[in-house]
Parts: structure tokens; C-alpha cells; sequence
């Protein structure tokens, strides 16, 4: 008895899959002609206006630290205070030198006063009267001197408290209560970084030099925005307010900065940044969704 095999071709088995697939849809937009920027994408980096180097012009112990490392901080606020107790003893001890000088100052010049009279009596009473004028002027003098010294003195015992000559944040502070500081030594107590506002630099191709010089002549300026990297980062808008004086020779590029509004702290000094800057704005361009263009070898 034979038996036989029966075996269908795969293509017509497969051809009624095929039919049952369902069709995948298309979505059309029609192009459009506008005003659109004309948009330059760098890279950038987050640099502070300022950063103020805080240091001590006096020599003296730290009594009190008033602020905590990575405190804002405003122009003015106290940061430190140092032991002050020689310089006030200083102070009075030249305010009494003071008293006793300008009571010989008061006495010479009466003497002065009093020799004049007997100018016309005879040579003894000229050369008096001559000796008792330089005493006079030279009491008056020390006097004065001595006012400067009071005046330094009293510009120590104000210096040492320690001010913040920046608005911004504090650093690191690598000093404590009871450290020794001495002015000589130039060793810094801290630092405060400016951090609104704050600038972003980035650089562009040399091509674009033209369109930016003619764009910074406009009185609206160029805008800029800077997106720190990252998922769901908000962009900031700033301003462009600088060009460099040259182009660099071996890249090509010039290096730009723009001032950015920054209260809430979202850009941070030294943080990597994406910068786009729109110089122009082309009037007639033709725009399609982004999602539309595809990449191909042609």
C-alpha cells in the first residue's frame, strides 16, 4: 500500500497573514512660509561675574564665624569678627597722648601769642618770639599725627570685623573659631561666588561673525538661551554682551558671552550648558514638523 505526502508551499500559506495585518497609519502637515530665527546650537559653560577672595587686613584671633558654609550672602553681611582687645587698648592710650598734645599745643601758642607783643623790645625778644612760634607749630603738628594714628587704629578695630564685600554664595571655610590669622600671610578665609547674574561662554564658527556684529548694532540685542544637560531642565533666556577681540587662529571660532537673570539658581558656575543664539531672523522660511525629516545619503 503506498502512502503519499501532500506539502503545501510556504508562500501560500504565508500570503493569508499578510492580508490580515492591519494598515499603518499617515499623518500629513502642510509646510509652512514664516518668520523663523535663524538658530546657532554650542556648547557653553556657566562662569560667575565675580568671585570675591574674602581675607583678613588685620592681625587677630577668630572670636565668631556668623555664616555657614553655602550661605547666600548680601554685600555687607558680617562673616567674621576678630579679637580686637590690643587695638582698643591701642586706641586709648593714643587718645590720652592726643589730650596732653593739644594741651601743650594750646600752651605753646599762647607763649606765641604772648612773645609777640614783645617783639619790639630787643633782639632776645625776636629770637623768643621765633622759638616760641616753631614750638608752637610743632605741638600743633604732633597733634595732628597723632590724630592720624587714632584714626588707623580705629580703621583696625573696624576691620576686624570681616564684612562680605559681594553679594553671593559662601564657599568652603577652611578656618574656625580660635585660628590665628595674620595679614601677611594672605591666606584666605573663604570665597563668594556671584550667582545672579551670571554669564555663559560658548563659542561659534567665525562664519556667523558678520550676522552677530550687525545684530549687536540693533537695540533689542541678540538673545540667547541656555539649557543645562539633562532631562527636564528649563531653559534660560539671556542676552549675548560680548565678542572677543579675535578670531581663534587654530579653531576657527570666536569665543561670545551672554548674561543670564539667574534668582533661582538653576544655572551654576562651572555646570555644562547647551546655548542657542538666534543673530537673525529669516523672513521667508519654509518649515516642516521636525518629526517629518528624515536623514539619507542624498
Amino acid at each position: 500500500m503506498r502512502r503519499f505526502l501532500l506539502v503545501l508551499p510556504l508562500l501560500l500559506a504565508a500570503a493569508p497573514l499578510r492580508a490580515q495585518q492591519p494598515a499603518i497609519p499617515v499623518t500629513t502637515e502642510p509646510a509652512r512660509v514664516g518668520a523663523l530665527p535663524v538658530e546657532v546650537l554650542a556648547n557653553g559653560t556657566v562662569v560667575a561675574e565675580s568671585v570675591v577672595t574674602i581675607r583678613t587686613r588685620v592681625d587677630g584671633q577668630i572670636t565668631e564665624v556668623h555664616v555657614a558654609e553655602g550661605q547666600m550672602v548680601r554685600r555687607g553681611e558680617r562673616l567674621f569678627t576678630l579679637d580686637s582687645r590690643i587695638n582698643q587698648a591701642l586706641l586709648a592710650q593714643q587718645e590720652a597722648q592726643l589730650a596732653a598734645l593739644r594741651a601743650q599745643a594750646t600752651r605753646t601758642q599762647a607763649d606765641a601769642v604772648r612773645y609777640q607783643s614783645l617783639r619790639g623790645e630787643g633782639f632776645a625778644a625776636q629770637q623768643r618770639f621765633e622759638q616760641a612760634q616753631a614750638d608752637a607749630a610743632a605741638a600743633a603738628a604732633n597733634a595732628r599725627a597723632t590724630e592720624a594714628l587714632i584714626q588707623q587704629t580705629r580703621l583696625n578695630i573696624e576691620f576686624a570685623t570681616i564684612g562680605a564685600e559681594a553679594s553671593g554664595k559662601l564657599g568652603a571655610l577652611p578656618l574656625r573659631v580660635g585660628n590665628f590669622v595674620r595679614a601677611a600671610e594672605n591666606v584666605a578665609l573663604g570665597t563668594i561666588t556671584q550667582m545672579d547674574p551670571v554669564l555663559v561662554q560658548f563659542a561659534v564658527p567665525e562664519r556667523w561673525l558678520p550676522q552677530i556684529r550687525a545684530a549687536l548694532a540693533t537695540p533689542a540685542g541678540i538673545p540667547v538661551q541656555a539649557t543645562p544637560d539633562g532631562d527636564n531642565q528649563a531653559t534660560s533666556q539671556g542676552t549675548l554682551v560680548f565678542v572677543d577681540s579675535a578670531v581663534d587662529a587654530q579653531t576657527g571660532t570666536i569665543q561670545l558671552r551672554a548674561r543670564f537673570a539667574n534668582p533661582d539658581g538653576a544655572l551654576w558656575p562651572g555646570q555644562y550648558v547647551r546655548v542657542t543664539l538666534a543673530p537673525s531672523v529669516d523672513q521667508d522660511a519654509v518649515s516642516v514638523p521636525a518629526a517629518a525629516l528624515q536623514s539619507g545619503q542624498n
